[in-house]
């Protein structure tokens, strides 16, 4: 009965979402308190739950997303994205012309949410493609497999910091171990996929080539761009790294952990970039200020949705149907990390949003990880796998390609939904090599 409740619980959320276009905050709400009630909490008991369930998501992602998202909007503004692609792309030249995308599209992704990076590098993208006479799918899918895949796989990225979260795995290990699983899964799912599909003719439409290039003059230089975009990996790797290789009494150590922290790592790199790409270009502080608050507005709604996924997920726990949908998959024979990817591609495909889908399987998986039967990073990452399979006409990055490269229906399911499986099954592939090695 408790998994026949959770079942129709998330057939109500699907059936709010997307046939009666609920808001996504309101309907996990709803069905938080319909699970709840069904499962035998009072009311009260219910609400609590859900209270504790959202402070408990928001407290740490709040700063996280807050930070990551005046990072993102430091970085495009200042032209520091463009500076990085316009300098790869120089310096790789024509013959490697996907490999300077792809690395620009990991780098620029990392901190920077999948809709502001798209938007950001499709200019450049229109641009390269019409300057070489390559073809767009060529061209642009190795950058968008790199966007795709750091919005799913790593942290700062709403998805994958919040299920690190709630299943109180580290986030450093979580973003190395994203890292290695990341590599293969561009490569196969960019330059080599898009051989396949560069046939497919994309054209894009007349005014979407009139966006904004800034001129050399305009943009910061390359390496103050590179460090100021990849300054909170960089911390945050450095404490990782420093984590395995020195006793846990150094004093070295014990600083990198403090500035290895991800709530203070993301605190310098925003306060960094408000230095090199503001202040240092000649902006006032008030009107990069004014920019930094404009830019958290934009995320509200992502913060809303992953608190009240966060709600669903602390019911299900209070409920006592975590514990007992625990113990029935801890009985199959599946792997673990299978089970995690499997129920976030069957979300996946029917709600379409990545983020819904990965939070929501991992309220549901939450006690195969707490019961120790995985290692909790690895199980974020095959999630966030998951959560990228099969994206199609429910996904809203399905028709911003779609606009944007002027391809029927017909042909985006076979670039944009094809490039977005592959992502996953690579990233399924390589979580599970890798559990092999992490002990």
């Amino acid at each position: 009965m408790p998994l026949i409740i959770v079942i129709l619980g998330i057939c109500l959320l699907l059936f709010l979402i997307l046939v009666l276009k609920f808001n996504s905050f309101l309907s996990f709400v709803l069905v938080s308190l319909a699970v709840g009630l069904a499962e035998g909490m009072t009311i009260d008991n219910a609400v609590v739950s859900i209270e504790n369930g959202i402070g408990s998501t928001m407290g740490f992602l709040v700063l996280v997303l807050g930070f990551g998202a005046m990072l993102g909007k430091l970085v495009s503004e200042s032209g520091a994205a463009q500076k990085i692609t316009s300098k790869l792309i120089n310096a790789f030249g024509i013959k490697h012309i996907q490999l300077a995308l792809m690395l620009t599209g990991f780098i620029v992704g990392i901190s920077l949410f999948y809709d502001v990076g798209f938007f950001i590098m499709i200019p450049l993208i229109f641009t390269v493609a019409a300057s070489t006479g390559l073809p767009l799918l060529y061209v642009g899918l190795p950058m968008l497999a790199s966007l795709s895949v750091t919005h799913g796989y790593l942290p700062p990225h709403p998805a994958p910091t919040a299920i690190v979260t709630m299943f109180h795995a580290d986030l450093g290990k979580t973003l190395f171990y994203g890292i290695i699983v990341a590599i293969p899964a561009i490569i196969i799912s960019g330059p080599v996929l898009s051989k396949a599909l560069s046939k497919i003719e994309a054209k894009p439409l007349q005014e979407f080539l009139n966006q904004k290039v800034m001129t050399d003059e305009e943009m910061p230089g390359f390496w103050v761009s590179f460090f100021s975009s990849l300054l909170p990996v960089i911390l945050i790797t450095v404490s990782t790294i420093a984590g395995f290789l020195l006793p846990g009494d150094n004093g070295v150590r014990k600083v990198l952990g403090y500035i290895g922290n991800p709530v203070i790592a993301m605190l310098i790199s925003v306060l960094f970039s408000i230095y090199t790409l503001g202040l240092a270009r000649g902006r006032k502080i008030t009107d990069i200020m004014n920019s930094l608050a404009h830019s958290v507005t934009t995320i509200t709604m992502i913060m809303l949705l992953i608190a009240g996924a966060g709600a669903l997920k602390q019911v299900l726990v209070d409920s006592g149907v975590s514990k007992y949908i625990g113990e029935l998959l801890s009985q199959s024979s599946l792997s673990p990390l299978f089970l995690g990817w499997l129920i976030a591609t069957i979300l996946r495909f029917c709600v379409g949003s990545a983020t819904v889908a990965g939070i929501t399987t991992a309220g549901i998986v939450l006690p195969l990880v707490t019961g120790g039967s995985v290692k909790p990073e690895l199980m974020v990452l095959a999630i966030g796998s998951g959560s990228l399979m099969f994206g199609h006409v429910n996904d809203g990055g399905f028709w911003l390609f779609k606009e944007y490269f002027n391809l029927s229906i017909k042909d985006t399911l076979k670039t944009w939904s094809v490039m977005e499986t592959s992502i996953g099954i690579s990233g399924l592939l390589g979580v599970l090599a890798l559990n092999f090695f992490v002990k």
